[in-house]
């Protein structure tokens, strides 16, 4: 992965048989209990790794997109299962210094429902750590909609873009936000809400 993994936490995490990266997979639509079975729906996910969970969303800032939450709790979306794609042997520090380095590939206002969306965010990773996509169900319909993007509505061929109200930098580099808002006609574009009260905090951008 590079050489600022270190050798000896390889070797101490291995001793312990590594450490599992988890996709979790939510519905974005009811339609997904019959789509599901199809082998289609519409869904969001995030990779869990050491306890958090990681993600890609939308915004209106040039600033990554990338964000961590507590596993399994994702705001806005109904969560339907994990899958487990591999082990790796990263300890926590540098699992979270190689998620700050894919941060800048992933800002909030490139966001794409079809071409770069949070499904795209979490094969790259999965890709990289573990050498395999996810399941190619999970990002199904934007595949579908790549190759027929003149035959989709027009509010899907736009990036959904969520307005964040409260957008703070700290010290530190970190960033967060206390409150998102979205129009009633907008809100099956929302990609994050914050109506289930779940903290969620974007990592920040490493330098490559």
């Amino acid at each position: 992965m590079g050489s600022f993994f270190s050798s000896s936490s390889r070797s101490s995490y291995e001793a312990l048989g590594g450490t599992q990266v988890v996709l979790n997979v939510y519905d974005l639509t009811p339609l997904n209990n019959y789509m599901y079975w199809f082998g289609l729906g519409i869904y969001h996910s995030g990779i869990e790794i050491h306890g958090l969970e990681y993600g890609f969303g939308a915004h209106d800032f040039p600033a990554t997109g990338v964000f961590e939450v507590e596993p399994k709790n994702c705001p806005g979306f109904v969560y339907r299962r994990s899958i487990t794609l591999g082990s790796i042997s990263l300890s926590p520090s540098e699992t979270h210094t190689f998620m700050e380095q894919l941060a800048s590939d992933y800002h909030g206002d490139t966001y794409h429902l079809i071409s770069k969306n949070c499904n795209h965010f979490t094969n790259d990773v999965s890709s990289k750590l573990i050498g395999k996509p996810i399941p190619g169900w999970v990002n199904r319909l934007a595949r579908l909609g790549a190759m027929c993007n003149c035959l989709l509505p027009e509010s899907l061929q736009v990036p959904a873009v969520k307005q964040i109200h409260d957008y703070h930098a700290f010290s530190d580099g970190s960033e967060s936000f206390s409150i998102i808002t979205a129009d009633e006609a907008d809100q099956d574009r929302c990609l994050l809400s914050s109506s289930s009260g779940a903290e969620v905090t974007f990592v920040k951008e490493g330098h490559k």
